[in-house]
């Protein structure tokens, strides 16, 4: 049986008695065009079931279609998160997207693959930029493509997009307050990632403006293991009442340190965690946490990056707002001994 050949432009052209030309500019959505010449061409595109060719759309535009994502391999679950929803509102928007992922963010390494990223003539990339030397790296980079920022440092560059990691730690800070707690405990992430930054100075602005001058810190890495040992020193040093940690990994150590010491969640100390990873749900107990929107991150990103190719203002507030969400690991604070 022989194959029906696709529809041409030529083809829809002959049978609403117009002009290539005049497809053409209906077809990307032109102004100028009589509504009764519009509507006979789009019944005749859809009488031949006429697809045009994104790939010649975007020739005959001397545009490539493409955008490039550059980000580093660290594992955590934000950035990968984040990674995935750019793909997708990069397809969205009608975009190909072209990812690079790298062992870090240095001056060769991100130099290397902007240029190959350029072979693929992409019209804007986005940076998932989390450590302070990746986010210097690539605010030094002069000329090229239009570059928008994700995460990291949120107040030194023009186009930056990230979840307001301040407000989200004051969140989490805040509900602890308001449950009782003034010895509340604080897990770092690593302290060269912005974010980790952000978080810790979001549960210190808390703490101080409710007048809290308690409050510890213990250093963590992201991992689960870490959050473990900082769930160890906390329960042999007896004072806090409450935890919140940087990630949700750290405090699922935190939990598990918790409980092989005996102290209860949340009768004897409360945790909350940020990032509501997909098990944070079904933790025994349940974890209170911070949710981000990576959805709504990889969204405004690819709008930023698409009005600054058009050359025009940023179309929305660069700060997304995060969730608390409240679960069974928080509750008010106890007033007895604890074991």
């Amino acid at each position: 049986m022989e194959r029906r050949r696709a529809a041409r432009l030529k083809d829809v052209a002959e049978l609403a008695g117009v002009s290539h030309q005049t497809v053409s500019r209906v077809v990307n959505r032109a102004d100028g065009i009589r509504p009764e010449t519009r509507e006979r061409v789009e019944q005749a595109i859809a009488r031949l079931d006429y697809h045009p060719n994104p790939a010649a759309r975007n020739l005959v535009r001397g545009r490539s279609g493409t955008l490039g994502i550059i980000t580093t391999d660290t594992g955590q679950f934000g950035p990968a998160s984040i990674q995935r929803a750019l793909e997708m509102a990069a397809r969205e928007a009608g975009y190909l997207a072209s990812s690079l992922v790298l062992s870090s963010v240095r001056r060769v390494e991100f130099d290397s693959a902007v240029e190959q990223l350029a072979r693929l003539a992409v019209e804007g990339i986005v940076v998932i930029a989390v450590h302070d030397d990746a986010l210097d790296v690539v605010r030094s980079r002069a000329g090229g493509p239009p570059v928008v920022l994700v995460e990291g440092d949120l107040s030194g560059s023009r186009r930056t997009v990230g979840v307001d990691q301040v407000a989200g730690a004051r969140a989490a800070t805040r509900h602890l307050l308001d449950l009782g707690h003034t010895e509340i405990a604080h897990v770092t992430g690593p302290l060269e990632w912005a974010e980790a930054k952000a978080r810790r100075d979001g549960w210190r602005l808390e703490l101080e403006h409710a007048g809290v001058t308690n409050g510890e810190v213990f250093a963590g890495d992201w991992s689960a293991a870490s959050g473990y040992r900082a769930g160890r020193l906390i329960t042999v040093r007896g004072r806090a009442t409450a935890v919140f940690a940087a990630n949700d990994q750290m405090a699922v150590g935190v939990l598990q340190a918790l409980h092989q010491e005996g102290v209860r969640v949340p009768e004897d100390v409360s945790v909350v965690g940020f990032d509501d990873i997909p098990e944070a749900a079904f933790l025994i107990p349940p974890l209170s946490t911070v949710r981000q929107d990576f959805r709504a991150v990889g969204q405004r990103a690819i709008e930023s990056l698409t009005a600054a190719i058009r050359g025009g203002p940023e179309p929305r507030p660069r700060l997304i707002d995060p969730e608390l969400v409240v679960r069974a690991s928080s509750g008010p604070v106890s007033r007895g001994v604890r074991p």
